[in-house]
């Protein structure tokens, strides 16, 4: 029988066997032992059971990671249906958090994974032996599509492979979505042909959920390169949908605005790993966004390699882009390319407009830090070659942590 095996971290209950066995039923057929024969014979197949009950060393409290199957007869193959069966109002009883979610290959195969993932956004920009390199568009709100265009091109002249938009910026009057692309992708090919180097623009796709596949389709129409979209904010659901319509046929690179609302409590919620991992690639982003060990909005580190882990880790899907953000700049390029390898992207808003050179400046101090750390050798050696990268250091210190 095709099962989803779930795992859930108790903490201070103190007879875990029980718990674990009121929610195998509960999350299922609600009772067994007062039923009569007949009734359980009927309802066998969608009985949960528990799989396993671990006690956890912890000074504070008791702790225990149970595992429950689910029986996949249970729920219709779509993720609202599936966290609703195995945490929907399981969430509201108590301190019980979601860690894993166990797929079994038939069910796995209903869903997408990534369009492009690592290699097709590789391949979109030939760029095979580094990390790539993100900029975000700062400022934007009240400004025009002049300054848009102007800090764009300063960006891909800084020889950045992404721009993305701020998550905030979303339909105006000054900016409009149509027109940022249309011009994005003017600006960005005349930075092409002039240095021979590609950048690709995320653009945000926002508004009512009603239209976004629509706008969506527009988006791909017009040019667009990739879409940046805040999933928290709409549902794994509608990430999925956009994945799949093959109109659209554009990377999608989701932002984690608002999952700090379901992942940050150690006692509630969901782990990082399974909502901004392994979901967001079962239903197809490229890339996902989540805060970096070492930044402003730091997640702790083992929750940070879990992420990353989980969507590049060999599966049926396509590896997503791990992007490790918030807080970054030129000196933490060592930290990044050890703990999270070539095949993440290095994402910078302030550390790449704070630089005293301006953005176009910020993004080469990053380039430079980047190959200086790949060559083997210490950010201060290529700092003495590379005026940049000088100026980044000076400013916001480094760690020195050779490739």
């Amino acid at each position: 029988m095709s099962e989803l095996i779930a795992t859930y971290l108790l903490h201070d209950e103190k007879y875990p066997e029980k718990k674990a066995e009121d929610i195998a039923l509960g999350l299922t057929v609600g009772s067994w032992t007062n039923l009569p024969e007949i009734e359980q014979s009927q309802l066998r197949k969608h009985k949960g059971r528990v799989v396993s009950i671990e006690g956890l060393p912890s000074e504070k409290e008791d702790q225990s990671l149970i595992r429950i199957a689910y029986p996949t007869i249970n729920f219709s193959n779509d993720l609202p249906a599936i966290l609703t069966t195995v945490f929907g109002k399981l969430s509201l009883d108590g301190k019980i958090k979601l860690v894993d979610l166990q797929f079994d290959v038939g069910l796995k195969r209903l869903f997408p994974g990534p369009r492009f993932g690592i290699t097709g956004l590789r391949e979109t920009l030939n760029v095979y032996d580094r990390p790539l390199l993100m900029s975000i568009f700062k400022g934007v709100l009240g400004k025009d599509l002049t300054f848009l265009a102007e800090q764009l091109r300063k960006q891909a002249l800084g020889g950045v492979d992404l721009v993305k938009d701020d998550e905030i910026l979303f339909e105006n009057e000054l900016t409009p979505f149509e027109k940022r692309i249309t011009l994005g992708k003017q600006v960005l090919q005349e930075v092409q042909d002039q240095t021979g180097h590609r950048t690709i623009y995320a653009v945000n796709l926002t508004g009512r959920t009603s239209g976004l596949k629509d706008k969506a389709k527009r988006a791909a129409e017009v040019g667009a390169d990739l879409l940046l979209f805040n999933v928290f904010a709409y549902g794994l659901d509608v990430l999925q949908d956009l994945r799949e319509d093959n109109e659209i046929g554009l990377p999608l690179m989701a932002h984690p605005a608002v999952s700090g609302a379901y992942t940050s409590s150690p006692d509630y919620g969901m782990s990082n790993s399974l909502l901004l991992g392994k979901l967001l690639r079962y239903a197809g982003a490229d890339l996902s966004l989540f805060p970096s060990p070492y930044g402003t909005v730091a997640l702790d580190k083992t929750s940070a390699l879990s992420i990353a882990r989980e969507l590049t880790e060999d599966d049926l899907f396509k590896k997503s882009f791990p992007v490790p953000s918030a807080g970054i700049h030129p000196g933490l390029v060592p930290l990044l390319i050890r703990d999270f390898g070539i095949d993440s992207v290095i994402n910078a808003g302030g550390g790449v407009h704070g630089h005293p050179d301006g953005a176009r400046g910020g993004c080469k101090a990053f380039r430079q830090a980047i190959e200086t750390n790949l060559k083997g050798k210490l950010l201060v050696e290529g700092a003495e070659e590379n005026p940049e990268l000088k100026k980044a250091l000076k400013l916001w210190g480094n760690a020195e942590v050779t490739a």
